[in-house]
């Protein structure tokens, strides 16, 4: 009888973990949906980190993919990447722009546009995606920025359809009178206008695109891309059918979600979200350490130490430790440039500024040469990346400040190694004062700063007598008698020479 109780319990506890394994990787595999998270710009290593998870989650059959979005904006080919992942996943991927106080800005908004359900948390905007063309690069390379100012726009066709009807002959008079206005005004015809043009066309017919492909409002995602770019709160992007849901959390957003039917690559889904568990998925300690990288801040903060270090080295040849650490911040300062919408002109401006600061050290300018190039880094590093993407301005005056006080620290060593004169050589040893140690008629020898010398002058002298060094003849100084006796004991060392 024990025996059949051994074997019977046995049983249940094999029967209790299979099912408890059963149980696990049913809910591994088709009741979890993955949570992932768009924190800062939109660089290639964030579009990596996204293609990789949202494939994965089609992998295991996840019911759907969620992604928090919180960004500026960020790069074109980044952005483009992530929009094809999108639309090609057989995963519902719902875009979530939160918590509140979050932004989807720019290149944030194209990604919405192509999530299957979009959704906003209360007190965050979405908007702002003026295509810009930065650092002289093609339009591939042209990061999604703030627009420039507004431009006088032509009149579109509603507007001429107004001067039509009743008042066509009242205005035709207005218009003969001002014909010839327009023409006097020049148009825009160079190359430089006519890429912006392309560039902003070319971003009006993707998001259109996108728009149509998920039945949300082109028209006013035409008015995001054109100058002077709209942007909008959360309430009014759900009014404007920008976006399908307003949800205060993960927890209200999931409840929304619950029924709805949307279009994946493989055909229509109905998403089920009771009782799914949501499944952070962090970016690998790798794409942190580079996303940490691709921060503005961060990249100011490296380029300054890189220059500052470059600068010591070069002003003090053989350190050694200034020059590597320099180069090594250079290294990664450019890495932030490259997943950054950087100003070309403006990092030629930086280094302009610490050419500037270079040259110091070996032209005497007064310190106008190091004024002007911390001046021209300041300007650098303000105007470097694009409105929201900026630079704090209180990092700029913190940099400014520490190469300020670095650079003046090495200009005033500079100008007392200057002050005294020569070191070393014949010119350090004139001027100088010394003792007769021997003396012979016109001859002898004389101690000057501890060294022995062959000396002559015009007359006798004894030793312990003063004397100044007037020149210098190959190894024989001549010198000049100053006063009498010194009363100084001669080094033995120097005797004994």
């Amino acid at each position: 009888m024990r025996l059949f109780y051994r074997a019977f319990f046995l049983m249940m506890m094999l029967l209790g973990m299979g099912g408890a394994i059963f149980s696990l990787t049913a809910q591994e595999s088709g009741r979890r949906a993955t949570v992932l998270e768009l924190d800062g710009a939109v660089t290639p290593t964030v579009a990596n980190y996204l293609e990789r998870e949202i494939g994965a989650a089609e992998l295991r059959g996840d019911e759907l993919v969620i992604v928090e979005i919180d960004t500026p904006g960020g790069l074109v080919t980044s952005m483009q990447s992530i929009v094809q992942t999108i639309l090609g996943s057989d995963v519902p991927v719902v875009t979530y722009v939160g918590p509140s106080g979050a932004r989807s800005a720019s290149a944030g908004l194209y990604i919405m546009y192509s999530a299957h359900v979009s959704a906003m948390a209360p007190a965050t905007n979405t908007g702002s995606a003026t295509p810009i063309e930065l650092g002289g690069g093609s339009s591939e390379e042209s990061p999604f920025a703030p627009p420039a100012e507004e431009e006088e726009a032509e009149p579109t066709s509603d507007e001429i359809e107004t001067l039509e009807g009743d008042d066509a002959v009242e205005n035709a008079e207005f218009t003969e009178e001002e014909r010839a206005e327009p023409a006097s005004t020049p148009v825009d015809i160079s190359n430089e206008a006519s890429m912006r043009g392309k560039i902003i066309e070319d971003a009006v017919a993707y998001i259109r695109g996108l728009a149509n492909l998920r039945g949300r409002n082109a028209e006013w995602a035409e008015k995001a891309v054109r100058p002077p770019s709209a942007s909008i709160t959360a309430s009014e992007a759900l009014e404007l059918n920008v976006i399908d849901i307003v949800a205060k959390n993960r927890d209200d957003l999931m409840e929304q979600l619950d029924g709805r039917v949307v279009e994946v690559a493989s055909g229509e889904k109905t998403l089920a979200t009771e009782g799914v568990r949501l499944v952070e998925v962090e970016p690998s300690l790798l794409e942190r350490i580079l996303g940490f990288f691709a921060d503005p801040n961060v990249a100011a903060i490296l380029f300054s130490l890189g220059t500052l270090g470059l600068t010591v080295e070069l002003w003090n040849p053989g350190s050694i430790f200034p020059g590597m650490f320099g180069a090594i911040c250079l290294l990664l300062a450019f890495y932030s440039f490259q997943v950054l919408p950087e100003n070309g002109l403006f990092l030629a401006v930086m280094g302009l500024g610490v050419v500037l600061i270079i040259i110091e050290a070996f032209v005497t300018t007064a310190g106008l040469a190091s004024v002007a190039g911390v001046a021209l880094l300041g300007i650098g590093l303000y105007y470097l990346f694009p409105g929201q993407f900026r630079v704090s301005l209180p990092l700029i005056i913190g940099i400014l400040g520490l190469v300020g006080a670095v650079v003046g620290l090495m200009l005033w060593e500079l100008i007392k190694s200057r002050a005294h004169g020569p070191l070393i050589g014949k010119e350090a040893v004139k001027g100088r004062m010394g003792r007769v140690e021997e003396w012979n008629g016109t001859e002898g020898w004389v101690i000057v700063d501890g060294e022995r010398w062959r000396a002559k002058a015009k007359q006798p002298m004894s030793p312990g007598d003063q004397v100044k060094v007037q020149e210098v003849e190959g190894l024989i100084l001549i010198v000049k008698k100053m006063s009498a006796k010194m009363g100084l004991r001669i080094p033995r060392r120097a005797t004994e020479g």
